[in-house]
């Protein structure tokens, strides 16, 4: 028995280093499920969102390019796109919303692009932790459940989207207007009830 044991334990720490990356890949597919499960977007849509997010980000690429002028982000939520970032004219502005408009599957599009130039990294960053500290109030505050809203910030300005109902909208909106360092708060939501 204790020979079984011993080869076990050394089949064990020889396979350890085979199965290191193995953990967080099953640790993340399981944090998505419940993502998904607790969204209250069909699964298919869900997934569709993350789908047309990648096809609308080609279809900018193509139609642009490399352009150090133009900073374009793209979010789909249950198939409602926003562009936020930033662009040199409103003519690029208009074809952004046309082009975004035109991708499969894309029901509207909110175009909240800003002519004039590109924020800069330091900003982005800004901006990223401020996405954190909206998201992780909604936590603390405790009013809503917090994967319902979707946060996205661009240059100080934050944007709201989500499938709600009014007093979670009115909620969301109280808890992002009110966190350091947001200028703006734009709703994009689907108001369920």
């Amino acid at each position: 028995m204790t020979t079984t044991r011993s080869l076990l334990v050394l089949a064990l720490v020889a396979l350890t280093p085979q199965l290191h990356g193995c953990f967080p890949v099953v640790a993340a597919g399981a944090g998505a499920a419940v993502l998904m499960a607790e969204d209250r977007r069909t699964t298919g849509i869900y997934l569709e969102d993350q789908n047309i997010e990648v096809k609308t980000s080609k279809a900018m690429k193509s139609r642009f390019g490399d352009n150090d002028k133009i900073h374009l982000n793209v979010v789909s939520y249950n198939r409602y796109v926003l562009l936020t970032g930033e662009v040199p004219d409103e003519e690029t502005k208009k074809e952004a919303g046309v082009t975004a408009l035109g991708v499969e599957n894309v029901r509207n599009v909110q175009n909240e692009l800003v002519v004039g130039p590109v924020t800069s990294s330091s900003q982005r960053a800004t901006d990223g932790y401020t996405t954190s500290k909206v998201k992780s109030r909604f936590v603390s505050e405790n009013k809503f459940q917090a994967n319902h809203v979707k946060v996205v910030t661009d240059n100080n300005t934050v944007f709201l989207m989500g499938l709600v109902t009014s007093k979670e909208a009115d909620d969301a909106t109280e808890i992002a207007r009110t966190t350091d360092g947001v200028t703006k708060v734009v709703r994009v939501f689907e108001i369920t009830e």
